[in-house]
């Protein structure tokens, strides 16, 4: 049951994979008031007709903001492009949002442009805070916007931070896999379930979009690297495995310093675990948790560092509530755990 005279919050785009989830946990959250949830494609259905593996009794409308603007805060789950004009309109009546696109995680406007086209809000890009806490937690707090990563960015960045701010990253390749709900509701040819039943497919070859979001963020870490990212589709439904190949720019690493240097930079960290063998997907199912494993490849030199979410998730809605907790001083894994 939602929590009646907590913090009012809407999540427009309520109909999608992520959205949906959101939903889910903000009507169970101990402090947060879900008040309305809206849809561009299923007004006039209850969410938990749609899904009613997540037991949330509202019904979905048109966004709407004279009706629906009496909240706190706002998680916007469209797609880039759609979502930027969404969240000016927030803004304006000084709603905070996380925004689940890609709309405001380049911070470079012609990076944007470039990858994604023309910028709905570019006024706002300045305050945009990127919502990984466990790289921005002193930033999110103050932030009104924050950009939650993508879910490949998410794993990646986690996996590869440590080695980052060491200065230690001389060259990476990230292999990266995933489950088809990553592309969404709507199934493409490479998604549909004839097509990635049994198969394992590469995609976004070789410009992914998430491409120079991993490499911003790698930078900003002290590491100004050209990232190899490819991803991969898996036949699963959700989960998200990023293999990482590192070629060090210190080749004097021993394996006890890749321990210690991950342990040093994780230990406390509530939805990180470091484990002693090569994580799997299931393994942080329905969770906001990201499990790493690291080994040094003595053959090679190189670091191997192994991450995996839930890319609806710790990818997705769970680490925008773990942001929406932070931005309104709450218990960080409020409602998450």
């Amino acid at each position: 049951m939602a929590r009646v005279g907590g913090l009012r919050v809407l999540v427009a785009g309520a109909s999608g994979y992520t959205g949906a989830l959101a939903a889910r946990l903000l009507w169970r959250h101990p402090e947060f008031e879900l008040v309305a949830v809206t849809s561009r494609s299923d007004v006039g259905r209850r969410l938990d007709d749609l899904y009613p593996y997540h037991r949330v009794p509202l019904v979905l409308d048109a966004l709407d903001l004279d009706r629906q603007g009496d909240v706190e805060a706002a998680i916007v789950a469209y797609p880039h492009g759609a979502s930027a004009p969404v969240v000016a309109q927030l803004r304006e009546r000084g709603i905070r949002v996380v925004d689940l696109s890609a709309d405001f995680r380049l911070r470079d406007l012609e990076v944007y442009g470039e990858w994604y086209g023309e910028h709905g809000a570019p006024e706002l890009l300045p305050e945009a805070v990127y919502g990984l806490p466990e790289l921005y937690r002193e930033q999110v707090p103050d932030a009104d916007v924050v950009a939650n990563p993508g879910c490949y960015p998410t794993a990646t960045l986690l996996a590869l931070a440590p080695l980052a701010r060491a200065g230690l990253i001389g060259d990476v390749v990230v292999d990266a896999k995933s489950g088809v709900s990553g592309a969404g509701r709507t199934a493409s040819d490479t998604t549909h379930f004839v097509s990635a039943d049994e198969n394992v497919t590469p995609y976004g070859v070789p410009r992914h979009r998430h491409r120079p979001e991993i490499d911003q963020e790698l930078a900003a870490l002290g590491a100004p690297v050209v990232a190899t990212f490819i991803p991969h589709l898996l036949p699963l439904d959700q989960g998200e495995l990023v293999s990482c190949y590192v070629t060090l720019a210190d080749g004097a690493l021993t394996e006890q310093d890749l321990a210690a240097l991950y342990r040093d930079a994780y230990t406390g960290e509530p939805f990180i675990e470091l484990v002693g063998r090569p994580p799997g997907v299931r393994d942080v199912r329905d969770t906001n948790i990201c499990r790493i494993h690291t080994r040094l490849d003595e053959r090679t030199g190189k670091a191997l560092v192994f991450a995996v979410i839930d890319n609806l998730w710790k990818g997705a809605a769970s680490q925008a509530v773990q942001n929406l907790n932070l931005m309104f001083g709450l218990d960080e894994a409020a409602g998450l755990e």
